[in-house]
């Protein structure tokens, strides 16, 4: 027990300590703004729109049966597809987020799997306790966990978007007997995934998201345009951006929500702890501003067995933005058995084939290449880095 104990470990007291200072720094600069856009226009802008209703389609079963189960007194959704007495696929979605990302992977995937597509704690219709405490990583594991378990299996495929991907780094880690597979879609290892923070908007943001009730108001502002913002995948006045808006439209949509990254930030997988042998896939669309090839390739660190896709044209939704591609990437790494790694050669090698091969599917020689790389390092990158990167990776 000793040793799970250990794989998750606090940052930092300066660490911490840096991260609420700064918090009461950006929530002083962001009640300026608001005080001087006040004294600009008094009236401001248009509030929440009131969302009684729900849009037919969440609550019909056109994609999947719609249930509820509880553990120690939290009720959790859920959306069910599949015959049971087939492997168990879990999907876990991002921020701000719902079951409603993997409508275009639920009824494709519940073919050949059994599929459930979890409305996380504090996001959708499940419950959305208040507390900071309720979302600490020790806590959401190991509900995780159980809620793995009360569907009768052992273990089970975890998909998670986001920061459903990123809870499912860190149970990977920390238990990694109730993960069989994993897939990462646009997100990096939780302790390449916090350093990255450390620029612009998402710093600011992630540190002024530590106050309490603020930012929860600050996200119904302009009829929550932050959804607007954040999908900008869907077209305006879709109905499965009106479904979004519904589902955050009060305030206590937010705080849980929130929760997550007002816990998650103050902890990291132990950089000593041994590589995770579930065997790892990461997707990241050509066209995602918030993953890097860097981060990508320090994500191989911490993985015994990894395997890369980038799909083109995409941005931070892959499985929305070209669900067809995505499915067939998920489905040929799921049910082709020889996409595993082959366990008896060595990390060095392993890690370089893996790399290799994964990036030679889906970037082409010459300037094609040279583009992609350019584009996920936003320029600072101007030649072909394999070589280099692959060396220091083997190191």
């Amino acid at each position: 027990m000793a040793k799970k104990d250990a794989c998750i470990q606090s940052i930092s007291v300066f660490g911490k300590l840096r991260i609420h200072c700064l918090s009461f720094v950006f929530g002083a600069w962001v009640l300026c703004k608001k005080l001087l856009k006040y004294v600009w226009n008094p009236k401001g802008p248009v509030n929440t729109l009131l969302r009684d209703t729900p849009p037919s389609f969440l609550v019909d079963s056109s994609i999947g049966q719609h249930k509820h189960l509880k553990l120690k007194g939290i009720k959790l959704h859920y959306v069910e597809s599949g015959p049971k007495d087939q492997p168990l696929i879990l999907l876990l979605h991002g921020f701000p987020d719902f079951w409603l990302s993997w409508r275009f992977q639920i009824p494709v995937l519940s073919i050949n799997f059994h599929v459930v597509a979890l409305d996380l704690k504090g996001f959708g219709d499940s419950d959305k306790p208040t507390w900071r405490c309720s979302y600490k990583i020790e806590i959401i594991l190991e509900e995780l966990t159980q809620f793995i378990h009360s569907l009768g299996v052992s273990s089970c495929i975890v998909i998670g978007h986001d920061l459903g991907a990123l809870l499912g780094w860190y149970l990977v880690h920390q238990n990694p007997s109730v993960v069989n597979k994993f897939v990462a879609v646009s997100c990096p290892h939780p302790n390449v995934y916090w350093s990255s923070f450390n620029c612009s908007y998402n710093y600011q943001w992630l540190n002024y998201v530590q106050l309490p009730y603020l930012p929860e108001i600050d996200a119904l502002n302009e009829d929550v345009k932050i959804i607007d913002q954040y999908h900008k995948h869907l077209p305006a006045k879709d109905v499965n951006l009106e479904a979004y808006k519904y589902t955050f439209s009060r305030n206590e949509d937010w705080t849980g929500a929130l929760n997550y990254y007002r816990n998650l930030p103050l902890f990291k997988i132990n950089e000593h702890f041994e590589q995770t042998e579930v065997p790892v896939i990461l997707i990241s669309g050509a066209k995602d501003q918030y993953v890097s090839l860097e981060n990508i390739i320090k994500s191989t660190e911490f993985c015994e067995f990894f395997k890369l896709k980038i799909i083109d044209d995409c941005g931070h939704f892959p499985q929305q933005e070209n669900p067809e591609v995505f499915n067939n990437v998920i489905l040929k790494y799921l049910i082709d058995k020889s996409n595993v790694p082959n366990p008896i050669e060595s990390p060095s090698k392993r890690l370089f084939h893996g790399l290799f091969g994964a990036v030679s599917n889906t970037v082409k020689y010459g300037n094609s290449v040279i583009g992609t790389v350019q584009k996920k390092t936003n320029g600072v990158v101007n030649s072909i880095p394999f070589t280099l990167n692959l060396n220091n990776a083997k190191q």
